[in-house]
């Protein structure tokens, strides 16, 4: 089947190879021409204009944009939509707002294209393993590319599914990514008190392996951790500044305006948000209240 990939970062790039290695037939497009030369050495039909990628695709015409949230995503796709003809399909596999999905197809649908969104699992190891997919929007949209979804999940019945209407595919992403951060900070937690725990002078790295058989705690999660720690025991070159690409916080304000208590998943982000702070203001007022109430020591500033 042939598909146009929009966005050749590294797991754009990543999706393009595993299809062309399935048997699709891509057609490569970025900003970046570099990116677009390292595609077509692996065999893709480079494009350098939108024109093009529209005029290389037979129809109906599946293209998959694979760009940063908000406005990028906002503004490629508008712009197929002038291009495309009824009966074409998007396939957005970026990680956009549900809300923003639910907007594109009712944008879509105005001019006779199939929209679907297709919260997208698996970073730098899907090449290898396979993406998870959560794919929302109209049924016949979904069987018209389900070839494309086959090749790129672990197994073409595994790992993938279409799970409801227009915005429910990048709806259960996001609430994949939260919980993604509660775990992640659980992990993080442990490795830190085991570490503390200096007259053990524990092993991170054994005990993270002694985890990974047999344990109710173990997970893919747990074996990235355990690689990380073999190479870096310390992680002496790693900084504590954590980001969040913003699935984190939507699903925080869904759980607000669900009436839905989600205090593992908010706490988890409000520590990526501490880990980016040189200095806390308010731990500098919890100490001078402390001092006031108490006469407690402070720590003088350097």
């Amino acid at each position: 089947m042939d598909i146009a990939m929009i966005g050749l970062g590294k797991m754009g790039a990543n999706m393009a190879t595993r299809l062309m290695n399935a048997g699709h037939r891509v057609v490569a497009y970025d900003v970046n021409e570099t990116a677009i030369r390292a595609l077509e050495k692996l065999g893709a039909a480079g494009a350098r204009t939108l024109d093009e990628v529209v005029a290389s695709l037979p129809v109906p015409r599946v293209v998959w944009v694979m760009v940063p949230s908000g406005k990028i995503t906002d503004d490629t796709i508008s712009a197929f939509a002038t291009r495309l003809a009824p009966g074409d399909v998007i396939i957005d596999g970026g990680n956009s707002n549900y809300k923003d999905s639910i907007r594109h197809a009712a944008e879509a649908g105005q001019q006779g294209l199939h929209f679907l969104d297709a919260g997208t699992s698996g970073g730098v190891w899907g090449l290898k393993e396979g993406y998870s997919l959560m794919v929302g929007g109209e049924p016949e949209a979904v069987a018209l590319v389900r070839p494309i979804f086959e090749s790129l999940a672990p197994a073409p019945d595994t790992g993938w599914g279409h799970v409801g209407p227009h915005g429910a595919g990048h709806f259960t992403k996001m609430i994949h990514n939260g919980i993604e951060y509660g775990l992640m900070q659980a992990y993080a937690e442990g490795f830190e008190i085991l570490k503390a725990k200096k007259d053990f002078n524990l092993d991170l790295a054994q005990i993270a392996h002694i985890w990974q058989k047999g344990s109710v705690v173990r997970s893919w999660l747990l074996d990235l951790t355990a690689l990380a720690l073999d190479q870096d025991s310390d992680l002496s070159d790693i900084k504590g500044w954590v980001a969040d690409s913003g699935e984190g916080r939507w699903t925080v304000s869904e759980a607000m305006d669900l009436d839905v208590p989600a205090p593992i998943i908010t706490l988890a982000l409000q520590a990526r948000f501490v880990s980016r702070q040189d200095e806390s203001f308010a731990a500098k007022m919890l100490a001078a209240m402390r001092n006031q109430f108490g006469g407690h020591a402070v720590k003088k500033a350097d």
